[in-house]
């Protein structure tokens, strides 16, 4: 008889295989509840899930640093409430009981007594009102957070696997770090087209090596979704973080967010927490909800990077917080603006954002926006993506723009990525990989022209009327070096063109409608004197000699406002100055007969103008600064500013401070005046639309010859 062959000593699991089988088996756990049968409903569920054990696994940390220390800790969560009092049991509360300790109102705890059900507990916790607060993020975390599970034994059988996690085991969270990144990538796949646009990792990790942020800077995504960039700026900051002092900082003060949902922010959140930061402070909100004049220095950090919504169109309470010439129904563009105005100025700020083509070409305020990027800022590298960098989420072609605050644009290098060999798209099973964006890395040092890189001198691209107002910016420039590409097919081109049309037509219906409901709107409204509803101010600067100051004047023909100069104060003593602030009406008292007449934007806000500008501050519980900038560009309006300038030739007609207030205008109701800012904005998103579709067909005789001659 053979001697029976001696079993194999049984191969410990790695950590990864062990995390990997808690998550696989969670997943095909949660699937026997109908709620739960696809990801966009297992992964937040599973999310909050460990979020709640990993904050218990961190208290009994700091509950044994306290005693050892001989202090006194307060518990972020309270019994009953906590992890290990409800969930880490195996045998616990489960079923009916779990899911009504879970999602009642009133409830029956797991200690018996009866209470606030968890979420509502949790939604309830507040800080001291002290600065940022972990009761605070938490609360904000379950806010609008909802309970998916209808079985609580399935849930429970869930909850006893996530009790195999240990968040206080380094090697776990770093390991579960790696894998949640792959869980939030398959949520979104799963999402497809309904889904918030998913940046791939390789495009982060991209942005945040050339943009290098270091541990004495602050990093902030305005519009942060599930924490990409933010998790790998940390990444690449934390080998520097090489004292305790150090990791304090990067812990502490160097990573700041934002979002406004609720789903990803619990993400967000969690994400963070597997890369190691202790309490990510990511604002829950919208970050365009506060006026952009009332951003000032303390609001503006070192580094931006961001893939903010586009496509989108915000509320139109949002839009008032921008100034009156600067509201769109893009949302990306309302992004763009928050940006410039939340960078450190004095070459100390820096930001790397995706925007989608249409912001490159698009002209009306999308060109005033850009031409506002480029004269206060250095726009200085365009990266081009090819088309299918973000499948499947949208085939909208997308670009990086790299700006920073050391002067106005130059030149303007452009990179144009390529596609692999034989390769005419990216797709979702063949995605772009870091690896292929290896070239431009190595470009970015030592730039010169070449096969995928031109460059253009900036100001040049800005294009003005006959009166001097911007009209176009087009920052979507072809490559000059590349050879003929493959053409979509003609059939395509004509389909895409015809669903575009298709697209603005309704919206052209829709605009006629509201012109026809508008028509007229000043003929029967009320009239008021300038100076009652917007009255002159002087707002006198006490000169700094130490100081300096920018200058403004009003170009002649509506052409706006101009930096004159910025000098010290010490070179204006001689004259008095007032200060500028956006929204303002400025009159060039000697010029305004010619109709130099402008509204300050942010750009002019905090600049001086001398005595002979006439500034008037809008009322804005009467009247809108746009809609009076408006009347005053009608034939109406101006003669009324020429009628208040004496003066027998034009040499001497001077506008009259004592006659301009006098002057009366139309004043319809501020919903009125409003919906002429809508039908503003609308206007405009037609006019986006239209050069889309022209794009668009511009490519059809090309297509056209290259499918009959190849």
């Amino acid at each position: 008889m053979l001697p029976r062959e001696k079993k194999k000593d049984k191969v410990p699991k790695t950590t990864a295989q062990r995390l990997d089988s808690v998550i696989k088996s969670a997943r095909n756990k949660m699937r026997k509840d109908r709620e739960l049968k696809t990801d966009l409903t297992r992964l937040p569920t599973l999310t909050w899930l460990m979020f709640l054990k990993f904050v218990d696994d961190m208290e009994r940390v700091h509950e044994d640093e306290a005693v050892l220390a001989g202090e006194t800790y307060r518990s972020l969560i309270d019994p009953p409430y906590r992890w290990r009092d409800w969930a880490s049991d195996s045998a616990g509360i489960t079923g009916p009981d779990l899911l009504s300790f879970i999602n009642g109102e009133q409830t029956v705890r797991a200690d018996g007594t009866k209470g606030p059900g968890l979420f509502t507990y949790l939604r309830s916790l507040r800080g001291n009102g002290e600065g940022r607060q972990r009761r605070d993020v938490v609360s904000a975390v379950f806010r609008d957070l909802r309970n998916y599970a209808t079985s609580g034994y399935v849930l429970r059988d869930v909850i006893n696997l996530v009790n195999d996690i240990h968040f206080d085991s380094t090697e776990d969270i770093q390991t579960l770090g790696r894998m949640y990144e792959t869980l939030l990538r398959e949520m979104r796949d799963a999402a497809g087209q309904n889904g918030e646009f998913y940046t791939p990792r390789p495009v982060v990790r991209f942005m945040v090596q050339v943009i290098d942020p270091k541990l004495s800077e602050t990093v902030l995504d305005p519009a942060c979704g599930t924490g990409g960039f933010l998790a790998a700026a940390f990444d690449h900051m934390k080998p520097s973080a090489d004292t305790v002092e150090k990791r304090e900082i990067l812990q502490r003060s160097t990573l700041r967010g934002g979002e406004d949902s609720s789903l990803p922010f619990l993400l967000a959140q969690m994400n963070l927490l597997l890369h190691g930061l202790e309490a990510p402070d990511i604002e829950f909100g919208n970050a365009l909800r506060f006026k952009l004049t009332e951003i000032g220095e303390r609001d503006r950090v070192e580094v931006i990077l961001t893939n903010p919504p586009f496509g989108g169109e915000e509320e139109a309470g949002i839009l008032t917080n921008f100034p009156d010439d600067r509201r769109t129904a893009e949302t990306a563009l309302l992004f763009l603006q928050l940006i410039m105005r939340r960078l450190k100025r004095g070459g100390h700020g820096r930001a790397g954002v995706v925007v989608p083509n249409g912001i490159l070409f698009g002209d009306g305020i999308a060109a005033r926006i850009k031409a506002d990027l480029l004269e206060q800022f250095n726009l200085h590298t365009i990266v081009r993506l090819p088309e299918g960098t973000f499948a499947p989420y949208t085939d909208i072609p997308t670009n990086i723009i790299f700006f920073d605050t050391s002067g106005p644009t130059g030149d303007i290098w452009y990179w144009e990525q390529p596609l692999p060999g034989g390769r005419r798209k990216y797709s979702k099973t063949q995605p772009l990989l870091y690896e292929e964006l290896t070239d431009c890395l190595e470009w970015w040092s030592a730039r010169k022209e070449g096969p995928q890189a031109w460059k253009v001198f900036g100001p040049s691209l800005i294009k003005r009327d006959t009166e001097g107002r911007t009209i176009a910016v087009d920052l979507d420039l072809k490559n000059p070096h590349a050879k003929e590409a493959n053409h979509r097919r003609p059939v395509e081109i004509i389909e895409s063109a015809v669903a575009k049309q298709r697209e603005l037509l309704a919206v052209l219906d829709e605009l006629r409608a509201l012109v026809g409901a508008f028509d007229k709107i000043t003929s029967n409204s009320p009239r008021a004197k300038l100076g009652d509803i917007a009255p002159l101010v002087r707002r006198h600067v006490q000169i700094d000699p130490e100081k300096t100051y920018t200058e403004i004047g009003v170009r002649s023909f509506y052409k706006g406002i101009f930096h004159r100069r910025t000098i010290p104060g010490a070179e204006f003593t001689w004259q008095k100055l007032f200060r500028i602030a956006t929204g303002d009406l400025v009159f060039s008292n000697l010029m305004a007969w010619e109709q130099a007449i402008a509204l300050a934007s942010t750009a002019d806000d905090g600049c001086v103008g001398n005595h002979r500008m006439l500034t008037c501050e809008a009322d804005r519980t009467r009247c809108l600064p746009m809609f009076l900038w408006y009347y005053f560009r009608t034939p109406e309006g101006f003669a009324q500013v020429v009628a208040a300038s004496p003066g027998s030739i034009a040499r001497n007609k001077t506008l009259s401070a004592e006659l301009l207030p006098n002057i009366t205008v139309p004043v319809p109701s501020l919903d009125a005046q409003e919906w002429f800012e809508a039908l503003h904005a609308k206007a405009h998103a037609v006019e986006l639309g239209q050069a889309e579709v022209d794009r668009v067909l511009s490519g059809l005789m090309p297509s056209l010859l290259h499918h009959t001659f190849g």
